[in-house]
């Protein structure tokens, strides 16, 4: 591929991927949100990229779907709303919203979002807002959040390219350049870039196995981070937690996969037992602002001091979200030996960036990461250290020299990863 094409050269290329692209929108209908017969699917998309969405209504209503409802997103219209219209509107989620997107997800509605904005779309606008906005949507459109949350709908999220996205992970080239190496990367991480993506994601799922066993099998107490730049995390587990990854499954025993691409073994720590310090590996992309060269301090669970190069004020929104907000909901391990890291490309999107990089997220955790916890209310999740949070926000904290140590309740320390990959891929 030259490093200059023309307009018409990059057209031409993008058409000539309209066999893979097609082949993409039916991963995400089959094996992302596996639709069923009769089944009300809702399709969340970038407005930029309504070529492609159209492709996944076709396969959605292929699959059996008995509707599909099309919410749209445009980046350039959510800022013009956050500029012009004051925070008190932000505190609460319109009535027409809350019966959509609840009435949705009682009804059993599949939920597919298309991932695809610019990562610094809401630069310069009062991080208040956008935060005002999310904490009142997961408060008031409770049945949406919590079909999800506690596996009663199945969703799933996978990327498109948006000019604006592409120009920022591409900037060398022209915008239509950028999104046509955009959409290869994409469907190279997506593993949609063959004949077969969805055998592919069966045997992708398959891997995924043996790092569970091994996990679940120690049972540990406790995970102890280190890296060179200045990491030293004690992080602990709850009694019958459970480390999940890849496919997963609802209430009813449907199967899908949450995220495409996903690279992860992750779990639900103990929201009480987190200390030391974690430096941010990888720049955070949240609610259309970037936050960079951050660090927190924690001390029994709980984010006590924190700091940041660029988007302090982002990252303060993020931990007064709620009162639970400063505690972590999700502790994920991914080897550098991944697809995505192996590009080389920094998507400031969390979608991509989380699935390179061991991770962490303050907020939400996960019932089904505990023995029993989909069968809970939010009290005894709590009561068994389970973190309820209105947010659930993913930051990247896997250096190339990570080290992660298993530590029993016997005391027994296990090596987990060494130098940012399984132990085992070092030996």
């Amino acid at each position: 591929m030259s490093s200059r094409m023309t307009q018409e050269e990059c057209q031409r290329a993008i058409e000539g991927l309209s066999p893979q692209l097609d082949r993409y929108a039916e991963l995400i209908v089959r094996k992302g949100a596996a639709v069923r017969e009769g089944q009300e699917v809702v399709l969340q998309a970038p407005v930029e990229r309504a070529d492609f969405a159209r492709r996944v209504v076709a396969h959605a209503y292929e699959a059996g779907a008995g509707h599909v409802t099309v919410i749209w997103n445009d980046d350039v219209m959510t800022r013009l709303e956050y500029e012009n219209v004051d925070l008190s509107y932000f505190e609460h989620t319109p009535a027409w919203k809350v019966a959509q997107l609840n009435g949705l997800a009682e009804a059993g509605a599949a939920f597919i979002f298309l991932d695809g904005s610019d990562p610094a779309s809401l630069s310069g606008v009062d991080p208040a807002k956008p935060a005002a906005a999310s904490r009142a949507r997961n408060r008031d459109c409770r049945s949406f959040r919590e079909g999800m949350d506690f596996g009663r709908n199945v969703w799933t999220i996978a990327g498109v390219p948006v000019k604006a996205w592409a120009c920022t992970v591409f900037p060398e080239v022209s915008p239509d350049e950028a999104v046509y190496r955009l959409w290869l990367a994409i469907l190279e991480t997506a593993r949609a870039a063959g004949e077969d993506p969805q055998q592919e994601w069966e045997t992708h799922n398959a891997a995924f196995e043996k790092n569970k066993r091994f996990l679940n099998g120690y049972a540990f107490d406790r995970l102890h981070y280190v890296s060179s730049n200045g990491t030293d995390l004690t992080v602990g587990l709850n009694p019958g937690h459970i480390w999940e990854g890849g496919a997963a499954r609802t209430v009813d025993g449907t199967v899908f996969f949450p995220n495409i691409p996903t690279e992860e073994v992750f779990s639900t720590p103990d929201r009480m037992r987190v200390d030391g310090v974690v430096h941010s590996a990888l720049p955070l992309a949240h609610a259309g602002q970037v936050v960079r060269d951050f660090w927190l301090r924690f001390e029994n669970g709980a984010v006590v001091d924190y700091d940041a190069a660029q988007g302090k004020d982002v990252l303060r929104h993020i931990l007064e979200t709620d009162e639970n907000a400063v505690r972590l909901g999700e502790c994920a391990l991914i080897s550098k030996n991944t697809p995505i890291r192996q590009t080389g490309i920094l998507f400031y999107d969390t979608l991509y960036d989380e699935n390179a990089s061991c991770h962490l997220a303050l907020g939400m955790g996960f019932p089904e990461c505990l023995e029993g916890g989909l069968d809970m209310d939010r009290d005894q999740l709590l009561a068994h250290g389970v973190n309820q949070s209105a947010t659930h926000v993913d930051f990247m904290i896997g250096s190339d020299d990570l080290s992660v140590t298993g530590i029993t309740a016997t005391g027994e320390e296990v090596p987990v990863f060494v130098d940012g990959q399984w132990a085992w891929e070092c030996e």
